[in-house]
């Protein structure tokens, strides 16, 4: 049997009844209905004729001791998995029904009629299972083309998921040093207030659009399964600290009050601190962006259990019933009235219980409704142990790298714009840099006269920024650096 779907007039009946004559009669009654018949004299015909379009097959009982039942036995292990070939055995007046059940079940789809048959029996037998027959290459037909749907659409998701990844870091590189002149800008001795004020603007424009790119180029780390962490032991309180400092001019902004209650500072988790701090900030994000001017926002960090607990509590516009079940779903954004022009890609969310899983911790929210404030909670599990762990991420900073004069940076980015405008905000900082535009330039500086790099990761196939970050670390002056970058 093949299998593309045939026409309903191309398949026929496969008829193997006692003697040639009863054969050749029930073709005749079947032609008068316009069923084709396949006259079957000895197995052997049986055999030739299953490899054609046979949409039933009639079988007379003595047959299938004398072959047939092997041959429709082979036919119904060979056929796929969509496929069910209707088998009709006409038995003997008087036969075992127990031995004809037994047959039955290992032929599938069979069923048994007794002799000798009506017209009307055997010709609405015969259209009955063609009828079924030709459903099944039906739905056949329409799996097959759901799959090849389906398979359009991955193709289409994974090269939308390179669009973005793309997008996002050619969007970054040009917003890099924008972010930077700009600052340096602001820096430089006593500009005109209206100059101030129109520049202070623009870097709250650019803040906002690099937060846009970030959020894509997460986004599609995400979806494509790339996301790297580099876990160690960390205290929550500490990771949080972070968050709230990455946080505080949104906060700020909105004029709202921040609480902070660490029940328990010795909390330990295995995790990477750069990414949970980002799902604290996200979060610290979402409550300031959702909460009226004035508004309170509480942080709890409590232990339950094997699981350090961070609460965060808003008393904002809250999420919507409907939309609750699915806040974390990509691309979910709820009806927020005025504060619309402020939800962003509806990204935040689904990069938090992404990150959060990672960790193997969980993360839920919960609302009363519109107006009534939001309620998110992060669990992650806690490391045994009360001490942390010396690691070379933490060592603190030698004594001759205490003040910007004694740090030097190498800045390696093969965006020249972007490396050279990160230089002048490192110079306006009093920070020793050097300046490379390509990673061999890089590697070939001797290690001992840079304390810090600042790497682009386009420039340093293997340096990723989570490097550059750990790396400036070292010093507040070239964190500040590293961040505007």
């Amino acid at each position: 049997m093949r299998g593309e779907a045939p026409s309903h007039r191309g398949m026929s009946v496969a008829l193997l009844l006692p003697t040639p004559r009863d054969t050749e009669l029930a073709a005749r009654l079947l032609a008068d209905e316009a069923i084709t018949a396949v006259r079957c004299d000895t197995v052997f015909d049986l055999e030739r004729a299953l490899e054609g379009e046979v949409g039933a097959v009639f079988v007379a009982e003595e047959w299938l001791s004398t072959g047939a039942q092997r041959v429709l036995g082979d036919t119904v292990v060979r056929q796929p998995g969509w496929s069910d070939l209707p088998i009709l055995v006409l038995a003997r007046v008087g036969s075992d029904s127990h031995h004809l059940a037994r047959i039955t079940s290992e032929l599938g789809n069979a069923t048994v009629l007794e002799r000798p048959l009506r017209v009307a029996t055997l010709t609405s037998a015969a259209r009955s299972a063609l009828r079924a027959r030709w459903r099944q290459y039906q739905i056949h037909a329409q799996l097959e083309a759901l799959e090849h749907a389906r398979a359009q659409l991955d193709v289409a998701a994974r090269r939308k998921d390179e669009f973005l990844a793309i997008l996002g870091h050619e969007l970054r590189n040009p917003l890099a040093p924008i972010r930077n002149a700009l600052q340096v800008l602001l820096q430089r001795a006593k500009p005109r207030s209206d100059e101030h004020a129109l520049m202070s603007m623009m870097r709250r424009q650019v803040d906002h659009m690099v937060r846009l790119v970030e959020d894509l180029i997460d986004v599609a780390r995400v979806t494509r399964g790339t996301v790297e962490l580099r876990c160690r032991p960390a205290r929550v309180s500490e990771v949080l600290r972070s968050a709230v400092e990455l946080s505080q001019p949104l906060i700020d902004a909105g004029q709202h009050a921040l609480h902070v209650d660490v029940q328990d500072d010795a909390l330990l988790v295995m995790a990477d601190p750069v990414r949970i701090a980002q799902v604290f900030s996200n979060l610290l994000n979402n409550a300031a962006k959702y909460s009226p001017p004035g508004g309170r926002i509480d942080v709890t960090v409590a232990r339950e259990g094997q699981q350090a607990v961070v609460t965060i509590v808003d008393a904002g516009v809250g999420i919507e019933p409907a939309v609750l079940p699915r806040v974390f779903d990509l691309f979910t954004q709820g009806n927020q009235g005025p504060h619309r022009a402020k939800d962003g890609l509806g990204i935040g969310l689904t990069l938090v219980r992404t990150l959060v899983e990672l960790h193997g911790g969980t993360v839920s929210a919960h609302s009363e409704g519109p107006r009534r404030g939001s309620t998110f909670c992060v669990r992650l599990p806690l490391l045994e142990g009360d001490a942390l762990p010396a690691t070379p991420e933490l060592v603190e900073p030698a004594a001759e790298v205490a003040t910007p004069n004694a740090l030097r940076v190498m800045v390696v980015d093969d965006n020249v714009d972007a490396a050279e405008t990160l230089g002048m905000l490192l110079s306006s900082m009093g920070v020793d840099h050097r300046i490379a535009f390509e990673a061999s330039m890089h590697c070939a500086s001797p290690a001992t006269s840079i304390r810090t790099r600042c790497s682009s990761t386009s420039a340093c196939p293997g340096w990723t920024v989570t490097n550059s970050r750990d790396a400036c670390a070292m010093h507040p002056a070239a964190r500040r650096a590293c961040s505007l970058h």
